[in-house]
Protein backbone atom coordinates (compact mmCIF):
# COMPACT_ATOMS: atom_id res chain seq x y z
CA UNK A 1 0.00 0.00 0.00
CA UNK A 2 1.24 3.37 -0.99
CA UNK A 3 0.75 6.48 0.69
CA UNK A 4 0.25 9.70 -0.93
CA UNK A 5 0.36 13.32 1.19
CA UNK A 6 -0.99 15.23 -2.14
CA UNK A 7 -4.55 15.59 -1.65
CA UNK A 8 -5.61 19.46 -2.51
CA UNK A 9 -9.37 18.84 -2.23
CA UNK A 10 -10.10 18.64 1.40
CA UNK A 11 -8.56 21.37 1.78
CA UNK A 12 -9.95 23.15 -1.38
CA UNK A 13 -12.98 22.65 -0.45
CA UNK A 14 -12.51 24.53 3.31
CA UNK A 15 -11.37 27.31 1.26
CA UNK A 16 -14.59 27.13 -0.40
CA UNK A 17 -16.57 26.97 2.56
CA UNK A 18 -14.76 29.87 4.01
CA UNK A 19 -15.04 32.20 1.30
CA UNK A 20 -18.55 31.45 0.91
CA UNK A 21 -19.46 32.21 4.80
CA UNK A 22 -16.89 35.43 4.55
CA UNK A 23 -19.00 36.41 1.57
CA UNK A 24 -22.35 35.88 2.97
CA UNK A 25 -21.11 37.44 6.16
CA UNK A 26 -20.49 40.48 4.46
CA UNK A 27 -23.69 40.80 2.12
CA UNK A 28 -25.73 40.29 5.06
CA UNK A 29 -24.08 42.93 7.09
CA UNK A 30 -23.96 45.28 3.59
CA UNK A 31 -27.78 44.56 2.84
CA UNK A 32 -29.16 45.24 6.79
CA UNK A 33 -27.31 48.30 6.45
CA UNK A 34 -28.18 49.96 2.84
CA UNK A 35 -31.42 48.04 2.67
CA UNK A 36 -32.95 47.84 5.80
CA UNK A 37 -31.22 50.99 7.20
CA UNK A 38 -29.27 49.88 10.13
CA UNK A 39 -26.65 52.08 11.02
CA UNK A 40 -23.09 49.94 11.74
CA UNK A 41 -21.40 51.24 14.67
CA UNK A 42 -17.28 51.62 14.34
CA UNK A 43 -17.17 47.65 16.10
CA UNK A 44 -19.49 46.98 13.43
CA UNK A 45 -17.34 48.11 10.79
CA UNK A 46 -14.09 46.58 12.89
CA UNK A 47 -15.82 43.26 12.40
CA UNK A 48 -16.05 43.62 8.14
CA UNK A 49 -12.50 44.11 7.69
CA UNK A 50 -11.15 40.47 8.78
CA UNK A 51 -13.59 38.76 6.51
CA UNK A 52 -12.38 41.23 3.41
CA UNK A 53 -9.01 39.67 4.24
CA UNK A 54 -10.14 36.18 4.37
CA UNK A 55 -11.96 36.79 0.78
CA UNK A 56 -8.68 37.71 -0.66
CA UNK A 57 -6.85 34.82 1.36
CA UNK A 58 -9.55 32.16 -0.22
CA UNK A 59 -8.38 33.67 -3.38
CA UNK A 60 -4.94 32.88 -3.40
CA UNK A 61 -5.91 29.57 -1.69
CA UNK A 62 -7.98 28.51 -4.19
CA UNK A 63 -5.23 29.11 -6.84
CA UNK A 64 -3.15 25.40 -8.44
CA UNK A 65 -0.62 26.04 -5.38
CA UNK A 66 1.17 23.45 -2.81
CA UNK A 67 -0.96 21.67 -0.26
CA UNK A 68 1.71 22.91 2.18
CA UNK A 69 0.83 26.86 1.17
CA UNK A 70 -2.30 26.15 1.21
CA UNK A 71 -2.91 24.99 4.19
CA UNK A 72 -0.88 28.10 5.71
CA UNK A 73 -3.06 29.90 4.28
CA UNK A 74 -5.75 27.93 6.12
CA UNK A 75 -4.14 28.60 9.06
CA UNK A 76 -3.89 32.40 8.58
CA UNK A 77 -7.77 32.17 7.10
CA UNK A 78 -7.94 30.56 10.85
CA UNK A 79 -6.77 33.48 12.26
CA UNK A 80 -8.77 36.05 10.71
CA UNK A 81 -12.09 34.59 11.88
CA UNK A 82 -10.55 34.29 15.46
CA UNK A 83 -10.19 38.09 15.12
CA UNK A 84 -13.14 38.93 13.98
CA UNK A 85 -14.97 36.63 16.57
CA UNK A 86 -12.90 38.00 19.15
CA UNK A 87 -14.53 41.23 17.80
CA UNK A 88 -17.85 40.20 17.64
CA UNK A 89 -18.03 38.84 21.55
CA UNK A 90 -16.30 41.60 22.72
CA UNK A 91 -19.00 43.95 21.18
CA UNK A 92 -21.91 41.74 22.06
CA UNK A 93 -20.18 41.85 25.61
CA UNK A 94 -20.95 45.81 25.72
CA UNK A 95 -24.54 45.81 23.49
CA UNK A 96 -25.37 43.37 26.60
CA UNK A 97 -23.82 45.93 29.12
CA UNK A 98 -21.20 42.80 30.72
CA UNK A 99 -18.60 45.59 29.85
CA UNK A 100 -18.01 49.09 29.57
CA UNK A 101 -17.43 50.09 25.75
CA UNK A 102 -15.22 52.45 24.16
CA UNK A 103 -15.36 56.20 24.09
CA UNK A 104 -14.97 56.40 20.00
CA UNK A 105 -18.20 54.96 19.15
CA UNK A 106 -18.81 58.01 17.12
CA UNK A 107 -18.15 59.72 13.40
CA UNK A 108 -15.58 61.82 12.36
CA UNK A 109 -16.67 65.69 12.83
CA UNK A 110 -14.72 68.26 12.05
CA UNK A 111 -15.27 71.95 11.87
CA UNK A 112 -14.23 75.78 12.27
CA UNK A 113 -17.16 76.90 14.33
CA UNK A 114 -19.44 75.93 16.97
CA UNK A 115 -22.16 76.26 14.26
CA UNK A 116 -20.82 74.65 11.66
CA UNK A 117 -19.79 71.62 14.67
CA UNK A 118 -23.51 71.92 15.90
CA UNK A 119 -25.30 71.24 12.11
CA UNK A 120 -23.07 68.23 11.41
CA UNK A 121 -24.06 66.72 14.55
CA UNK A 122 -27.54 67.45 14.10
CA UNK A 123 -26.75 65.73 10.58
CA UNK A 124 -24.98 62.82 11.27
CA UNK A 125 -26.73 59.59 12.39
CA UNK A 126 -24.90 57.82 15.13
CA UNK A 127 -24.82 53.97 15.71
CA UNK A 128 -23.84 53.41 19.37
CA UNK A 129 -22.21 50.34 20.05
CA UNK A 130 -23.70 49.34 23.26
CA UNK A 131 -27.23 49.41 21.61
CA UNK A 132 -28.52 45.88 20.02
CA UNK A 133 -29.90 47.09 16.22
CA UNK A 134 -30.97 44.26 15.60
CA UNK A 135 -31.73 40.50 16.91
CA UNK A 136 -32.25 36.99 16.43
CA UNK A 137 -33.96 34.77 19.11
CA UNK A 138 -32.17 37.21 21.32
CA UNK A 139 -28.91 37.18 20.21
CA UNK A 140 -27.24 40.25 18.07
CA UNK A 141 -25.14 40.28 14.60
CA UNK A 142 -22.10 40.60 16.67
CA UNK A 143 -23.27 37.49 18.76
CA UNK A 144 -23.70 35.72 15.18
CA UNK A 145 -20.26 37.17 13.89
CA UNK A 146 -18.75 35.59 17.24
CA UNK A 147 -20.62 32.01 16.69
CA UNK A 148 -20.10 31.41 13.01
CA UNK A 149 -16.66 33.03 12.63
CA UNK A 150 -15.33 30.93 16.02
CA UNK A 151 -17.05 27.62 13.97
CA UNK A 152 -15.19 28.94 10.98
CA UNK A 153 -11.85 29.62 12.75
CA UNK A 154 -12.08 26.22 14.10
CA UNK A 155 -12.89 24.36 11.24
CA UNK A 156 -10.42 26.46 9.29
CA UNK A 157 -7.54 25.87 11.94
CA UNK A 158 -8.17 21.78 11.71
CA UNK A 159 -8.17 21.86 8.39
CA UNK A 160 -4.81 23.46 8.07
CA UNK A 161 -3.34 21.47 10.79
CA UNK A 162 -4.32 18.16 8.97
CA UNK A 163 -2.28 16.45 6.11
CA UNK A 164 -5.04 14.69 3.93
CA UNK A 165 -3.35 11.67 2.49
CA UNK A 166 -4.95 9.07 -0.46
CA UNK A 167 -4.12 5.75 -0.18
CA UNK A 168 -3.71 3.51 -3.57
CA UNK A 169 -2.86 -0.19 -3.63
Amino acid sequence: MKTSSFSPFKHYNTVIIAAIASASLLITALILEYSAGLISCTLCNAQRWPHAIVLGLCLIASLPILPNIRRVLLGIISLAFATTALIGVYHASIEYGWISGPTGCSGNITGNSIEELRRQLLAQSFARCDQVAWSLFGISLAGYNFLISGVLSLICGISSLCRFSKTTL
